[in-house]
């Protein structure tokens, strides 16, 4: 009796975890950097070579990071989106562009538009890596103090917008 009991027992904690961890959503991966401040960076432009931009640049405003990569899909689908939403002024946009080719960023910026005030080219993937990333398309909102206040996973939605960026970016500002 006392042999079958064990494996039993085993099975029903592992059976628990399995249904716990089934109820998690997978989009909902906690940042360590909320709250604190967003990791330093230097790189070059994808529109300009050689011109440089570093996260100095931006203190003072809130604004919005978005890392993308011109074979990324989902990247593809929201970056109407994004030139939509940067067009009504309400958040500067600077692009993180991850693991690309200059030439492939570019293109697609051309024909697509420019939603970023700035693209900083990361062709190493080294600024996502500072910033944890765990894939493109990721959207982060960063205060004027230079802190991390909002993470998304995956491409934005118009609900997104308008249920987490906006609210975040009002509130920064305010």
């Amino acid at each position: 009796m006392n042999r079958y009991v064990w494996p039993l027992l085993l099975f029903l904690v592992l059976a628990v975890f399995l249904a716990l961890g089934l109820r998690l959503d997978p989009r909902e991966v906690p940042s360590p950097l909320i709250n604190k401040p967003a990791p330093p960076f230097k790189a070059e432009l994808v529109e300009q070579p050689g011109k440089t931009m570093d996260n100095q640049d931006m203190l003072g405003k809130v604004w919005v990071l978005n890392a993308w990569a011109s074979w990324c899909a989902p990247c593809r689908e929201e970056h109407p989106l994004l030139v939509q939403f940067a067009k009504l002024g309400v958040v500067p946009i600077v692009g993180l562009n991850y693991k690309d080719t200059r030439a492939a960023a570019n293109a697609l910026l051309q024909s697509a538009g420019s939603p970023y005030v700035a693209t900083l080219f990361d062709p190493s993937g080294r600024i996502g890596i500072d910033f944890g990333l765990t894939g493109v398309p990721e959207t982060y909102v960063i205060d004027r103090q230079g802190i991390v206040r909002l993470k998304h996973i995956g491409p934005l939605t118009p609900e997104v917008i308008t249920t987490e960026i906006e609210p975040m970016v009002r509130k920064l500002n305010g």
